[in-house]
C-alpha cells in the first residue's frame, strides 16, 4: 500500500493482520524516513485526536518522518483478547504493522510502559530499528531489593475508578482535572482505551515485567527523554535507561508532567530534539513548513462597548472571562486551535472549514445564557506559521469577513462554501462586496444549519 498521507489531514485508521488479530494502525506524513509511536497504558489511535495539542505533535513529527501509531492489541480500536499479551506477541504485532505500512526499517518512539515493548524490539530485531528513543518510561515498575527505585506498591489501586477520567487527571495529566470539558474527554478516553478486564490483565502483567536485563545488548542509537517534574514515572527510572544502555543520552525537561508534549513550554524544544536526533539537522524543515492551508475565524462580540459602560468594569470583566471560556471549548470541541482572544473575540485556525463553520454556528446556543451576540467571519486559505501566532493575506481576509457580518451572522467567503459542498450546510448569498484593503470584490454567503 502507499505510505503517502497528507500531513494536514487526520489520517485514516486501517488495521494489519498479525495472525489472527487485527491491530489498528494510522501514518501520517510521507518522508523516506519512517518513525513507530509505541503508547503507553492507555491508547486509541481516533479519540487521541481530540486531546489538545496532539495532531500537532504528530504533524510536527511528519515534516520530517512517516509517523505511524497504532493500538497494541486489547487496547483501543485492535482486538481484544483474552489476558495480556506477553512481549513476544506485541512484537510480532510491530513488525505486522511495519510490514503493512512498508517500512523496512524504522525509527521507534516509546512512550511510558510502551518503551519496554520498544527495548525488547530493538534488542530482538536491531535489524529493523534505526533509532530508539524512550519517553517518559521505565524498565521495570515493581520495587524489589535489587531495584529500589521501583513503585513501592501495586499499582492496580491507581486504575480503581476506571472510565470517570480519574486515572488520566490525577495521574497522566494532572492539569486537566480543573477543566469539566477535558475531565470527560480523559473519561471517555479511558472508556473507549481498554475494558476493565483487559485493563486489569494489562496492570498485573506490566508490573512483573523487567527488561533490565537486555539493555546492555541494545544497539541502536538511543535517547531518553524524561520530565523533570513526571509525578507517575520518577526521573530516576529514565535515568536507569540511560545509564544501562550502552552510549544512550538522557535529556530531562525542566517543566510538563507524565503526557507526551502537547504545548507547552518544552514543546518546541522537543519536537526539534527528536528532529536532531534522528537527522542529525535541527529544524531543518522549519521553513517547508512555515506555510500551511487553514480556515480563519474572527469573532466579534455586537455592541461590545455599549455593553460595556452599562455594566461597568468588574460585571463586564467576569462576562467577558465567561465568554473566553465557552468558546476555547467550542474550538477544542471541533478540534480547532485558539490563536489569541482579540479583546471582545478570538481568532482560531482549523483544519477542517466543515468543522469551523459547525463550530461558528454552535457559538450562538452557547452564548444565550449570557445575553451576548456575536458575528463571525471564516476564510480558507494559506496561513504562515508563526511560533504560536499565525498571519498571511488568508489572516486579513477572514478578519474582514467578519466586519462584513451582521449581528448574529456567521458569514464565509466563496472559497469555504464550495469547500463544504454536500455537507448538508446551508448558505444565503449575500452577493459581492468589496473588503477593505483588499483587491477586488469577493462574494460571501452567511451559513445557516438548517
Amino acid at each position: 500500500m502507499s505510505r503517502a498521507v497528507d500531513a494536514d489531514q487526520l489520517p485514516e485508521t486501517r488495521f494489519a493482520r498479525s495472525g489472527s488479530i487485527s491491530i489498528a494502525y494510522q501514518v501520517m506524513g510521507s518522508a523516506p524516513l519512517g518513525m513507530l509511536i509505541v503508547p503507553g497504558m492507555i491508547s486509541h489511535i481516533e479519540v487521541m485526536h481530540e486531546i489538545p495539542g496532539y495532531t500537532d505533535f504528530l504533524r510536527r513529527l511528519a515534516r520530517f518522518a512517516t509517523v505511524v501509531t497504532f493500538d497494541k492489541r486489547g487496547q483501543g480500536l485492535s482486538d481484544r483478547v483474552a489476558g495480556a499479551p506477553t512481549l513476544e506477541e506485541r512484537a510480532d504485532d510491530v513488525r505486522a504493522v511495519l510490514d503493512a505500512v512498508g517500512l523496512q526499517r524504522t525509527a521507534i518512539l516509546g512512550i511510558s510502559e510502551g518503551t519496554m515493548m520498544s527495548v525488547f524490539f530493538a534488542a530482538a530485531y536491531p535489524d529493523r530499528v534505526s533509532h530508539l528513543m524512550l519517553y517518559g518510561g521505565m524498565p521495570k515498575q515493581r520495587q524489589t531489593e535489587d531495584f529500589p527505585i521501583g513503585f513501592p506498591e501495586q499499582t492496580a489501586a491507581m486504575f480503581g475508578r476506571w472510565g470517570t477520567g480519574n486515572f488520566v487527571t490525577k495521574y497522566a495529566a494532572p492539569g486537566w482535572d480543573g477543566n469539566p470539558e477535558l475531565v470527560k474527554l480523559a473519561a471517555k478516553f479511558e472508556r473507549l482505551s481498554c475494558s476493565p478486564g483487559n485493563l486489569k490483565a494489562f496492570v498485573m502483567m506490566n508490573y512483573d515485567l523487567d527488561v533490565r536485563h537486555i539493555l546492555p545488548s541494545i544497539q541502536v542509537p538511543t535517547l531518553v527523554m524524561h520530565r523533570e517534574r513526571d509525578s507517575l514515572v520518577p526521573l530516576a527510572l529514565g535515568r536507569y535507561y540511560a545509564e544501562h544502555i550502552p552510549g544512550a543520552r538522557l535529556i530531562v525537561y525542566p517543566t510538563g508532567g507524565h503526557w507526551p508534549p502537547t504545548h507547552d513550554e518544552d514543546w518546541d524544544t522537543i519536537c526539534d530534539d527528536i528532529e536532531e536526533f534522528v537527522t542529525g539537522q535541527r529544524g531543518a524543515t522549519a521553513a517547508h513548513a512555515e506555510r500551511v492551508l487553514a480556515t480563519v475565524l474572527f469573532s466579534d462580540i455586537v455592541e461590545s462597548t455599549r455593553q460595556a459602560a452599562e455594566l461597568g468594569d468588574t460585571r463586564w470583566r467576569r462576562k467577558l472571562d465567561e465568554h473566553d471560556r465557552i468558546m476555547r471549548r467550542l474550538i477544542e470541541q471541533h478540534r480547532g486551535r485558539l490563536i489569541k482572544s482579540t479583546g471582545d473575540g478570538v481568532m482560531a485556525t482549523f483544519d477542517g472549514p466543515g468543522r469551523a463553520i459547525r463550530c461558528a454556528l454552535a457559538m450562538a446556543p452557547a452564548l444565550a445564557p449570557l445575553q451576548i451576540e456575536t458575528r463571525v467571519g471564516l476564510h480558507t486559505g494559506e496561513v504562515e506559521l508563526r511560533g504560536e501566532d499565525v498571519g498571511g493575506i488568508a489572516v486579513h481576509v477572514a478578519a474582514r469577513v467578519m466586519q462584513a457580518a451582521g449581528p448574529g451572522e456567521v458569514l464565509v467567503s466563496r472559497v469555504v462554501s464550495d469547500l463544504v459542498a454536500g455537507s448538508g450546510i446551508r448558505f444565503a448569498d449575500r452577493g459581492e462586496t468589496a473588503l477593505k484593503g483588499l483587491d477586488g470584490s469577493w462574494r460571501l454567503l452567511a451559513a445557516t444549519s438548517s
